[in-house]
């Protein structure tokens, strides 16, 4: 009987480290030839997809850079990011201090009301929040003659922020949660007020959850491609949103090096930025304070 529990529990680890193995294939070999395809010229490509690079041909990033617009792209992507970020950070962490440490009336309303957010798919409310901004356009087009609501990068940021928030607080609130009020209390005793035990006490205590949000939503916010499509309908664009104008322009012409060029430009942001956190984001996700 304990072979027969000792095989099964080999069987099952075996089973796990295969599926495991085969996952991380499924992902690391499209990553590795998207780069490798980026760095070839068109000529090797079409003669041989799979073989490695004869020299890196920088000049795929140089074309998607300069004459894709790219480079536009990309900057109006890291405008967004950041700002909506900042934003981001800025409403929620204090949100979601005071409703994990508070207690005061209609808090319950609150937290219902976000996380009833959390089961909102943003993708369905795009059409609403697009008329509402048309509407608040002709308004202001009324009053100086010009538009402001729409192909607004910082607009967009805002929408952005907005649309994260009952994810972000859920997370903050219940990381705040598990934090010991032992440490409150201290800083009450050295004098410190609500904001500024907020700031220099419990803040730095639930960094690892602030790094996991941040990046989770900066995956979000750099990857988005209907919510920029919907409001910047002009030539101003964001990444997602310029490198499908560059697959469409680039697959028509065969020039599939600048196409992979594309891709690796977006990728790479991601991947340095995971690869930098990786340690933090297992420490939100799997840590917590000690309870009270």
């Amino acid at each position: 009987m304990k072979k027969e529990k000792i095989s099964s529990g080999k069987l099952y680890k075996t089973f796990v480290y295969v599926a495991l193995i085969t996952l991380a294939i499924s992902i690391i070999v499209p990553v590795v030839w998207v780069f490798m395809s980026s760095l070839k010229t068109n000529a090797e490509f079409q003669g041989s997809p799979w073989s490695l690079p004869a020299s890196f041909y920088i000049q795929n990033f140089l074309d998607a850079f300069e004459k894709a617009n790219m480079a536009e792209y990309f900057l109006n992507s890291v405008i967004v990011t950041a700002l909506g970020l900042l934003l981001l950070v800025i409403i929620a962490l204090p949100a979601s201090y005071v409703l994990a440490r508070f207690d005061f009336k209609g808090k319950k309303f609150i937290n219902t009301a976000f996380m009833g957010g959390l089961f909102i798919n943003v993708n369905y409310i795009v059409v609403p929040i697009f008329l509402m901004l048309t509407s608040w356009d002709d308004v202001v087009y009324d009053m100086i003659g010009d538009f402001f609501f729409l192909d607004n990068i910082v607009v967009l940021a805002v929408v952005y922020a907005a649309t994260a928030i009952p994810f972000t607080v859920y997370l903050l609130s219940s990381y705040f949660r598990t934090l010991p009020k032992a440490y409150e209390e201290a800083a009450f005793i050295d004098g410190c007020g609500y904001f500024k035990t907020m700031i220099k006490v419990m803040a730095p205590m639930a960094k690892p959850s602030i790094i996991t949000v941040i990046l989770f939503n900066f995956l979000a916010f750099w990857n988005e491609y209907i919510i920029a499509l919907t409001l910047m309908p002009g030539a101003s664009k964001t990444l997602p949103v310029g490198l499908v104008t560059l697959s469409k322009g680039q697959m028509a012409a065969a020039n599939y090096g600048q196409l992979y060029a594309g891709l690796v430009i977006v990728m790479l942001p991601t991947l340095i930025l995971y690869i930098m956190v990786q340690k933090k984001l297992t420490q939100g996700m799997t840590l917590g304070g000690l309870k009270d």
